[in-house]
């Protein structure tokens, strides 16, 4: 059966190439819906559904006024807000079946916000000249599969008819491959995981499994946490077991895996149980030792090589106690169950009794601050264990079921 592919990207300077795609795509027995960012004009190279002057609209400026000005900032401003109010109508419409498109760092910069304007599971396929570097910026909190253009998207040559023909046959195929039905549709759990916490996750997703739980597992390096709440914000999500709420001490120690200053907000937004433990708060994550700043070398801080590539550095007192601080603001805000647990002998597997960053007062400083700060009816339960015990993993499983019999009773279900 055929399927429907939304082509989306400058018509107007780079119709050449996507006249190439489109007829790649059609090649293979499907149909395209062509969609115009371009600012300048348009193409009489294949029909356009959707023109630019549209695009603008939603992005609440005026593609006339925007050619007068010509202003390139203000016309990628416009059509980055643009593109994505279209493209998400066209699938609420249900007009698509995937989406395509190519370009530069500004074209990329106006597909993929498109491309994150849909749910996780649409099949997405940027080819971009950026594919190559930190493509964080691009792909956000979705499955945006990026492919490096290798040379320019500017003519069709030896190289761009190769790069271009196999995007066509991702898209194309991605749009094909039905995934298969779920046997059941249980509820879900998302959780957070780190090396330094995976005996605890790993045993508390079996647990919540045989309750009748599928656990979703995000790996706390910034994205995964970003990702995790986003699902969460689109209600998707259940409940969160976050038991891995490092990216915070990243946030406050200018590490590389900060989530943003957004993080564990989404639970409570949403009014779902949350279980929040702090999981992994005694490390802030940053390169090879090189690349630590030289303001905490220069300090006598204690660091660990986790890997070539990953340097830990244990988090002071100072700054336990301000995320602790933050850690009872997000929660005193949420407009459901929630709840803390905390582990007296150590928040990972490096704090544990006698380990390299074992440091009971910064431990205490952050669970102190929480205690004194945290508004009444959350609680605060402490167990005497390391975030890995099996005891500590049945609690986790225990609390966590609790808030979710409370938000049922609070529905009245």
């Amino acid at each position: 059966m055929a399927k429907t592919v939304l082509m989306i990207g400058a018509f107007d300077t780079k119709d050449a190439e996507y006249a190439f795609l489109r007829e790649r795509i059609l090649a293979c027995g499907h149909q395209v819906l062509a969609v115009n960012t371009g600012v300048l004009g348009s193409t009489d190279r294949f029909p356009v559904d959707v023109e630019a002057d549209e695009v603008a609209r939603a992005g609440g400026g005026d593609l006339a006024a925007l050619r007068q000005a010509q202003d390139r900032g203000q016309a990628m401003k416009v059509m980055t807000a643009g593109a994505p109010a279209v493209v998400r109508r066209l699938w609420d419409e249900g007009r698509f079946d995937g989406v395509i498109g190519m370009g530069g760092t500004g074209g990329s910069t106006v597909i993929a916000a498109a491309m994150r304007a849909l749910p996780v599971g649409v099949p997405k396929v940027l080819v971009s000249t950026a594919a190559s570097g930190d493509t964080s910026a691009y792909v956000g909190t979705k499955d945006v599969a990026m492919l490096p253009s290798i040379v320019d998207v500017a003519g069709i040559n030896r190289i761009s008819r190769i790069v271009f023909s196999r995007a066509a046959g991702a898209i194309c195929g991605m749009v094909e491959a039905e995934p298969p039905a779920a046997d059941d549709e249980r509820p879900i759990i998302a959780a957070t995981m780190f090396g330094n916490t995976t005996d605890c996750v790993t045993a508390c997703a079996e647990a919540l499994g045989a309750e009748g739980y599928e656990t979703l597992v995000f790996h706390a390096t910034g994205t995964g946490g970003r990702t995790m709440e986003s699902l969460v914000d689109e209600g998707l999500v259940d409940a969160v077991l976050d038991i891995t709420t490092t990216e915070w001490a990243d946030e406050v120690c200018g590490g590389v895996f900060s989530a943003g200053t957004d993080r564990l907000s989404a639970p409570g937004r949403r009014g779902v149980p949350h279980l929040i433990v702090p999981g992994c708060v005694d490390m802030a994550n940053f390169g090879p030792m090189d690349s630590v700043p030289a303001k905490h070398r220069d300090a006598g801080r204690t660091f660990y090589e986790w890997n070539p590539s990953i340097t830990l550095m244990r988090t002071s007192a100072e700054e336990n106690a301000r995320m602790g601080r933050v850690f009872a603001e997000k929660a005193n805000e949420a407009t459901g169950p929630v709840a803390f647990l905390i582990p007296l002998r150590g928040v990972s597997i490096l704090d544990g009794d006698g380990q390299p960053f074992c440091d009971r007062q910064a431990d205490a400083a952050f669970f102190d601050a929480v205690k004194a700060n945290v508004r009444d009816g959350i609680d605060v339960a402490e167990l005497d264990a390391n975030i890995n015990d099996p005891a500590f993993s049945a609690k986790a499983v225990e609390m966590m079921l609790d808030l979710i019999d409370q938000a049922r009773k609070d529905l009245g279900v």
